[in-house]
């Protein structure tokens, strides 16, 4: 029988396979637009952080300018460092960690109303329990400055214990806040979580232009506990709008706070090591330069963590939530996806970040912090300990999104592991190092012992073969470190030739942002020609962004 079709003619396609053709497509068009809302509530969340950050090192700026490097500065860091730290180690993982993914089993399981209840209880017991250790600190507050930095002399300490006693109360004020920010996140609402550390830098940064040649350093402590109090008041709006109506309840019986509880302890123990390592770094610097090694490590870092910190907190803060519910449903091959392209998008924009950082600290440290009571000895300082400390840019990145794997598993054992093991190598690298290096050898200490943790957390995964780690993955992270390289270099040439070229502050900014700009334009133009996947999609956003502006 002839066929009904001529040569090189295709049969129409069955009904069936036009179905299947379609839920193909439609399925594509969905996961394009969710991944495009993924980026989008990053990018806003990002926004949002760097606006926070900006604001923030114009505080530490106004600070450096108003108080140098000398005891009033010594002391309010280390005073407002203390409830942090306190903070970190008791209440912020059970926040950021178990939280989050008990509530989202609770929201998937029994439904909004119960998730809202378990909330509010969540507030009830964070709120007595950071009360409770409110008035410890201030009770205790000498000892604790003793603890902290024993290196001060007796006029130091003194004032320092005063300015704790001001600002502890930051900690009940906290606790309330990050609890708020957990049930926003939670339930996909981030931009009002971001916001908050605005308003808390707006407020220190009004009090230095307003009030601080009346009420001094005393008066900025006072200014920065209003600044946190107003940091869980201005979550209120958009908690209600989410449902969210606090009736008290204190239990802690219920399975679900026993679920949190359960979880706290290791959690708890896994998280310390950004705070540890602060306090161990803070105690051995006390003893360097005169105490002014203090405010070295506490600006280096502070620097530090606000560039790394605008891109891995935004990625964390989006991403946490959306693996604790894709563990909740089981979703294995969703979670390894999610966690592959989180890494490899990660450590394409921190690598660079990392050597971009590294060939510039000096320049950033001066203009940041350069002036007034802050000289060329106190920037020569600061920009050594950020230099050292960029080293664990990739340490901290990875660290801090396989912690929140683990978290998501309900696992807090391993973290717990790893951040034991860090701390550990952190005390025995700061007591090899810091004779030889000083202020250098501590921010060594700090990145080594980031990079430790990072490695401890990754080898569990990848014997489980649940990790990100493959010969692809290795290949393009390799042509991101050359090109970093080459990028660097490039950057220092520049930075150091318009530095013989200009003078006063018109130098600070030129030799700092024009070598950057180029850096940054280097960077992607050889990543495409490389052919790095994220190179196309930033390509990509440019291009509408061109075009946007020109319609």
């Amino acid at each position: 029988m002839q066929s009904a079709f001529c040569a090189g003619e295709k049969p129409p396609a069955s009904k069936s396979t036009d179905k299947e053709i379609n839920t193909i497509l439609k399925s594509d068009k969905i996961m394009a637009e969710k991944n495009n809302n993924q980026v989008k509530t990053i990018s806003a969340v990002m926004i949002i952080t760097l606006a926070g950050k900006l604001l923030g090192l114009l505080r530490d700026r106004l600070l450096a300018v108003n108080y140098g490097s000398g005891m009033y500065a010594n002391a309010f860091l280390t005073a407002s460092r203390i409830p942090r730290v306190f903070f970190d180690i008791v209440f912020a993982s059970a926040i950021s960690a178990s939280f989050i993914p008990v509530f989202s089993e609770v929201f998937s399981r029994k439904g909004k109303k119960d998730a809202m209840i378990f909330a509010g209880n969540f507030v009830t017991v964070v709120g007595l329990l950071t009360f409770v250790l409110s008035m410890f600190g201030i009770i205790f507050a000498e000892p604790m400055v003793h603890l902290f930095a024993d290196g001060y002399d007796a006029q130091t300490t003194a004032l320092c214990a005063a300015l704790t006693r001001i600002i502890f109360p930051t900690v009940f004020f906290t606790g309330i806040a990050y609890s708020f920010v957990g049930i926003l996140q939670a339930t996909d609402e981030f931009n009002i979580p971001a916001f908050i550390s605005v308003i808390s830098n707006l407020i220190l940064i009004a009090y230095y232009i307003l009030l601080n040649d009346r009420f001094g350093v005393y008066g900025l402590a006072v200014a920065f506990l209003a600044g946190w109090s107003l940091q869980a008041i201005v979550q209120i709006p958009a908690l209600r709008k989410k449902g969210f109506r606090y009736k008290p309840s204190f239990s802690i019986r219920n399975s679900e706070m026993k679920k949190v509880l359960l979880m706290m302890l290791p959690v708890m123990v896994s998280t310390w090591v950004q705070p540890i390592n602060l306090v161990i770094n803070t105690r051995f610097a006390s003893h360097l330069n005169g105490g002014s090694g203090v405010s070295a490590i506490e600006y280096s870092t502070n620097l530090y963590l606000i560039i790394i910190g605008v891109f891995i907190l935004s990625v964390t803060n989006v991403i946490f939530p959306k693996l604790s519910r894709l563990e909740v449903s089981d979703d294995k091959e969703g979670f390894g996806s999610t966690l592959r392209t989180t890494m490899h998008g990660s450590l394409f924009f921190v690598i660079p970040m990392m050597a971009g950082v590294m060939s510039l600290s000096t320049e950033l440290v001066d203009l940041i912090y350069g002036g007034g009571e802050f000289g060329e000895k106190d920037t020569e300082i600061t920009s050594a300990a950020l230099f050292f400390i960029s080293l664990g840019m990739v340490g901290y990145a990875l660290q801090n999104i396989l912690s929140r794997v683990y978290f998501a598993k309900m696992n807090g054992i391993t973290p717990l592991a790893a951040g034991v093991v860090s701390i550990v190598a952190n005390i025995a690298l700061c007591a090899f190092l810091v004779d030889d290096f000083g202020v250098a050898g501590l921010a060594i200490a700090s990145a080594a012992s980031s990079t430790v943790n990072a490695v401890v957390l990754m080898i569990p995964l990848e014997r489980k073969k649940e990790g990100f780690l493959s010969a692809g993955f290795i290949a393009d992270m390799l042509k991101v470190t050359l090109i970093s390289c080459i990028m660097a270099a490039a950057v220092k040439f520049t930075a150091s030739a318009l530095a013989m070229i200009f003078t006063g502050m018109v130098k600070k900014f030129i030799v700092l942002f024009v070598p950057a700009f180029i850096g940054v334009i280097l960077f992607f133009a050889l990543a495409a020609v490389l052919r790095l996947p994220e190179a196309r999609i930033v390509g990509d956003m440019a291009k509408k962004v061109i075009k946007r502006g020109k319609n």
